[in-house]
């Protein structure tokens, strides 16, 4: 493999990175009507600080946990989103995953001290390490509306400069080349889930190796660690633009244990299963009468589009979410109504599979059966 860059122009250890959590405080104070000025007035600091804050010169994970709690609450009285404080925690944790990505680059992190391998992470969090990668402002960010005039010309995301995300990605390929799959299993998938968006070659080969190497084992009934890496795998190539990974893996995904496996993943991914996991074991080991799975069926029905490379384990999902909870279809005519919009756009599609019109033809009985 061609060798990567290691170092930065000048002295690497004294750059900090914290772009995603600054720009959402920049949001947040917008959101609130609350210029720096006003807002170092209200904490009682200088305006730079403010300054330093919301370009990322200054990380917020630097800031006390009082200090931290004091900023949050001040900008939620003065209008901004009450979730501030949450939006906030996260962006740090995002953060902190691009700094140790910029910061080693090729180098390897001890995975112990990385934070790719500190907690299972959910859709929100994943976003915003991708957010300065992709330029796409997450969904659920859309809440902060700015209330303040703008001073000239603003940036619309968080930035990493070239060099930065070259680091970073390079960083993502170290690690999942270097990786222990039986005891760094948690490190290594986020990690692969990421590569998915690299677009470089280096990156999708990899990509295709990995796969082909996972589906030439088929995962073992209740072995958690050999499914994810083949739904890890098969996800990034869908992400990567190769979708037939993803159809395949969806396709063998039989059996109990991996159904509810993913079930939870997804219960988890959303937020519907809300203990935080610092494993993957809580796939198989959560009972699934915890969670409701109306957030789950909402989400997957925004999801299930013909033109999505995902779709083959969108509907996988959204078959077993709904044959192993038909009351989520009795008596709601608003979720029927939406869902036999969505496999009306799906029955029209000439691309499907034929495992997917059999799912395609099991759900419209589920809404007939809930009709009656």
């Amino acid at each position: 493999m061609a060798h990567r860059r290691k170092t930065l122009t000048g002295s690497q250890s004294s750059r900090t990175y914290a772009p995603v959590s600054g720009f959402i405080l920049r949001l947040a104070r917008q959101s609130a009507a609350m210029t720096q000025e006003k807002l170092a007035e209200f904490l009682g600091v200088d305006v730079n600080t403010i300054q330093g804050w919301e370009s990322g010169r200054r990380p917020l994970s630097a800031v006390g946990a009082g200090d931290f709690i004091r900023l949050c609450g001040q900008l939620c009285r003065a209008g901004a989103p009450a979730s501030t404080g949450r939006h906030l925690r996260e962006a740090i944790e995002a953060d902190q995953v691009l700094a140790t990505g910029i910061t080693a680059a090729d180098s390897w992190v001890d995975p112990d001290s990385h934070p790719l391998a500190a907690s299972v992470h959910r859709w929100t969090i994943t976003n915003l390490i991708l957010w300065p990668i992709l330029g796409k402002k997450p969904q659920h960010l859309q809440l902060f509306v700015p209330r303040v005039a703008r001073r000239g010309p603003t940036p619309e995301h968080p930035s990493l400069s070239a060099e930065e995300r070259a680091r970073f990605l390079d960083h993502l390929l170290t690690v999942v080349e270097r990786a222990d799959l039986s005891t760094d299993a948690l490190l290594r998938r986020q990690a692969v889930y990421l590569l998915g968006f690299d677009g470089r070659a280096e990156a999708a080969n990899w990509l295709r190796a990995e796969w082909q190497r996972a589906r030439r084992r088929r995962p073992r009934e209740g072995n958690i660690t050999e499914l994810l890496e083949a739904r890890s795998a098969s996800v990034a190539m869908a992400v990567a633009g190769d979708s037939s990974s993803l159809r395949d893996f969806a396709h063998h995904m039989t059996g109990q244990i991996g159904e509810v496996a993913n079930l939870n993943y997804w219960a988890y991914w959303i937020g519907e299963l809300g203990d935080e996991q610092t494993t993957d074991d809580f796939m198989v080991d959560a009972d699934t009468r915890a969670w409701a799975g109306v957030r789950m069926l909402h989400h997957l029905l925004r999801r299930v589009d013909p033109e999505s490379p995902q779709l083959p384990l969108n509907l996988s999902t959204l078959h077993t979410l709904v044959a192993s909870r038909p009351s989520l279809l009795s008596g709601q005519h608003a979720a029927r109504d939406s869902l036999t919009e969505v496999l009306d756009r799906l029955a029209s599609c000439d691309a499907l599979a034929r495992s997917q019109r059999d799912q395609l033809a099991g759900l419209q009985y589920a809404v007939r059966a809930a009709d009656r």
